[in-house]
């Protein structure tokens, strides 16, 4: 007797990204609690992320148009990045972060949110177009 199964893969869409990371005490700040700098370290590394799956080629920050630490995330926490391509211009590419902390018995709750602009560039760094053929496809492997 043979069993076939069918197993369902399911595809993360060009230009998001889902990234987790534990706040251990080496992140936190004198409150034991995430320190700004590392959330906001956190935050572009999704954001970059996001932005280079969906362009196909390598990316630059422009700029951070705004960054919310909604709430203190306590050592032990596990925190959620959740990075999605927003508007994409010639170059140019708008990336939303959100984060989320829980921990076993805790509800999950929104604590950290971002805007950030990422640039597609060439290999000498300089802007160019991303190729509009990529843009919404999913990969299936």
């Amino acid at each position: 007797m043979r069993i076939v199964r069918k197993v369902r893969i399911m595809a993360t869409p060009h230009g998001t990204v889902e990234l987790q990371e534990l706040v251990l005490p080496s992140l936190a700040n004198h409150r034991h609690t995430l320190f700004a700098g590392q959330g906001l370290q956190l935050m572009a590394k999704a954001a970059f992320l996001a932005a280079r799956s969906l362009a196909h080629r390598e990316v630059v920050m422009a700029a951070v148009t705004g960054v919310e630490f909604l709430e203190p995330v306590p050592v032990g926490r596990a925190l959620t990045l959740r990075a999605w391509v927003s508007r994409v211009g010639r170059s140019s590419m708008t990336v939303c972060v959100t984060g989320l902390a829980g921990a076993p018995g805790i509800p999950t709750e929104p604590v950290l949110k971002g805007v950030f602009e990422l640039v597609a560039v060439d290999a000498a760094g300089r802007p160019t177009a991303i190729d509009r053929q990529t843009l919404n496809q999913e990969t299936v492997e």
